[in-house]
Protein backbone atom coordinates (compact mmCIF):
# COMPACT_ATOMS: atom_id res chain seq x y z
CA UNK A 1 0.00 0.00 0.00
CA UNK A 2 1.22 3.66 -0.51
CA UNK A 3 2.06 5.89 1.55
CA UNK A 4 -0.46 8.48 2.31
CA UNK A 5 2.32 11.53 2.05
CA UNK A 6 4.75 10.36 0.06
CA UNK A 7 4.68 8.98 -3.67
CA UNK A 8 6.23 5.26 -2.54
CA UNK A 9 5.72 2.16 -1.43
CA UNK A 10 6.76 -0.63 0.77
CA UNK A 11 6.27 -2.02 4.19
CA UNK A 12 10.43 -2.39 5.37
CA UNK A 13 9.95 -2.64 9.20
CA UNK A 14 11.06 -5.20 11.81
CA UNK A 15 8.56 -7.43 13.02
CA UNK A 16 7.63 -9.13 16.53
CA UNK A 17 7.60 -13.51 16.25
CA UNK A 18 4.44 -14.89 16.14
CA UNK A 19 4.09 -16.07 20.07
CA UNK A 20 0.80 -17.24 21.77
CA UNK A 21 1.85 -17.55 25.45
CA UNK A 22 4.63 -16.34 27.34
CA UNK A 23 8.10 -18.10 27.14
CA UNK A 24 9.08 -20.20 29.32
CA UNK A 25 12.68 -18.07 30.15
CA UNK A 26 10.65 -14.99 31.42
CA UNK A 27 11.95 -14.49 34.86
CA UNK A 28 8.80 -12.61 36.70
CA UNK A 29 5.70 -13.54 37.38
CA UNK A 30 2.24 -12.05 36.41
CA UNK A 31 1.62 -10.15 39.36
CA UNK A 32 5.28 -8.78 39.56
CA UNK A 33 5.12 -7.67 36.11
CA UNK A 34 1.47 -5.83 37.14
CA UNK A 35 2.94 -4.36 39.94
CA UNK A 36 6.09 -3.00 37.50
CA UNK A 37 4.07 -1.38 35.49
CA UNK A 38 1.61 0.63 38.26
CA UNK A 39 4.79 1.08 39.45
CA UNK A 40 6.55 2.94 36.53
CA UNK A 41 2.88 4.51 36.05
CA UNK A 42 3.20 6.16 38.81
CA UNK A 43 6.77 7.34 38.23
CA UNK A 44 4.96 9.20 34.87
CA UNK A 45 6.49 6.98 32.33
CA UNK A 46 4.18 6.81 29.03
CA UNK A 47 3.00 3.06 28.24
CA UNK A 48 5.95 2.85 25.24
CA UNK A 49 8.60 3.85 28.24
CA UNK A 50 6.73 0.85 30.05
CA UNK A 51 6.78 -1.20 27.68
CA UNK A 52 10.31 -0.56 26.92
CA UNK A 53 12.10 -0.82 30.55
CA UNK A 54 10.46 -3.78 30.82
CA UNK A 55 11.85 -5.53 27.65
CA UNK A 56 15.06 -4.32 28.55
CA UNK A 57 15.57 -4.20 32.19
CA UNK A 58 13.51 -7.02 33.14
CA UNK A 59 13.47 -9.22 30.00
CA UNK A 60 9.54 -9.15 29.76
CA UNK A 61 9.15 -9.19 25.83
CA UNK A 62 5.52 -8.73 26.14
CA UNK A 63 3.08 -7.01 28.54
CA UNK A 64 0.24 -8.57 27.27
CA UNK A 65 1.70 -12.19 26.85
CA UNK A 66 2.68 -12.18 30.56
CA UNK A 67 -0.18 -10.42 32.34
CA UNK A 68 -3.23 -10.70 29.59
CA UNK A 69 -3.44 -6.99 29.12
CA UNK A 70 -1.82 -4.40 27.82
CA UNK A 71 -0.23 -1.16 29.18
CA UNK A 72 -3.00 1.33 28.73
CA UNK A 73 -5.17 -1.20 30.09
CA UNK A 74 -3.37 -2.08 33.21
CA UNK A 75 -3.12 1.86 34.22
CA UNK A 76 -6.55 2.27 33.19
CA UNK A 77 -7.31 -0.40 35.92
CA UNK A 78 -5.23 1.66 38.68
CA UNK A 79 -6.62 5.19 37.53
CA UNK A 80 -3.20 6.21 35.51
CA UNK A 81 -4.28 6.65 32.60
CA UNK A 82 -2.90 9.79 30.24
CA UNK A 83 -5.27 12.83 29.78
CA UNK A 84 -4.67 12.47 26.32
CA UNK A 85 -3.32 9.16 24.08
CA UNK A 86 0.26 8.91 23.74
CA UNK A 87 0.38 9.05 20.04
CA UNK A 88 -1.57 12.49 19.72
CA UNK A 89 0.89 14.08 22.90
CA UNK A 90 4.42 13.07 20.12
CA UNK A 91 1.99 14.85 17.23
CA UNK A 92 1.28 18.07 19.05
CA UNK A 93 4.98 18.25 20.65
CA UNK A 94 6.19 17.81 17.03
CA UNK A 95 3.80 20.53 15.55
CA UNK A 96 4.62 23.00 18.57
CA UNK A 97 8.19 22.57 17.59
CA UNK A 98 7.85 23.14 14.09
CA UNK A 99 5.45 25.66 14.56
CA UNK A 100 8.20 27.54 16.40
CA UNK A 101 11.06 27.20 14.01
CA UNK A 102 8.32 28.94 11.22
CA UNK A 103 7.52 31.93 13.48
CA UNK A 104 11.62 32.53 14.72
CA UNK A 105 12.47 33.93 11.27
CA UNK A 106 12.47 30.75 9.05
CA UNK A 107 9.81 32.30 7.28
CA UNK A 108 10.64 31.21 3.78
CA UNK A 109 11.40 27.61 5.07
CA UNK A 110 8.69 25.97 2.73
CA UNK A 111 9.40 22.44 3.45
CA UNK A 112 9.24 22.65 7.14
CA UNK A 113 5.36 24.22 6.39
CA UNK A 114 4.47 21.86 4.71
CA UNK A 115 5.55 19.46 7.29
CA UNK A 116 3.74 21.41 9.75
CA UNK A 117 0.47 20.63 7.47
CA UNK A 118 1.22 17.25 7.37
CA UNK A 119 1.50 16.84 10.83
CA UNK A 120 -1.56 18.69 11.54
CA UNK A 121 -3.38 16.54 9.21
CA UNK A 122 -2.72 13.89 10.85
CA UNK A 123 -3.26 15.14 14.31
CA UNK A 124 -7.08 15.99 13.14
CA UNK A 125 -7.20 12.29 11.68
CA UNK A 126 -6.01 10.77 14.92
CA UNK A 127 -8.46 13.21 17.00
CA UNK A 128 -11.39 12.08 14.45
CA UNK A 129 -11.04 8.86 15.12
CA UNK A 130 -10.49 8.82 19.09
CA UNK A 131 -13.89 11.10 18.95
CA UNK A 132 -15.14 8.06 17.12
CA UNK A 133 -13.63 5.82 20.07
CA UNK A 134 -14.76 7.46 22.86
CA UNK A 135 -11.07 7.96 23.96
CA UNK A 136 -11.40 11.68 23.67
CA UNK A 137 -14.85 13.75 24.62
CA UNK A 138 -17.23 15.36 21.21
CA UNK A 139 -16.28 18.80 22.43
CA UNK A 140 -12.14 18.57 22.04
CA UNK A 141 -10.49 20.19 19.30
CA UNK A 142 -6.98 20.73 18.49
CA UNK A 143 -4.92 24.41 17.87
CA UNK A 144 -2.02 25.06 18.47
CA UNK A 145 -2.44 27.39 21.28
CA UNK A 146 -4.87 24.73 22.97
CA UNK A 147 -1.63 21.94 22.33
CA UNK A 148 0.82 24.55 23.83
CA UNK A 149 -1.15 24.39 27.05
CA UNK A 150 -1.64 20.98 27.56
CA UNK A 151 2.07 19.92 26.46
CA UNK A 152 3.34 22.19 29.35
Amino acid sequence: MARMHARRRGSSRSRRPLLTENPEWVPLSKDEVLALVVKLGKDGLTTSKIGLVLRDQHAVPSVRLATGQTVLEILNENGLSPKLPEDLMALMRKAITLNLHVQNGNHGDISNRRGLQLIESKIRRLVKYYKRKDILPSDWNYSLKNAELLIE
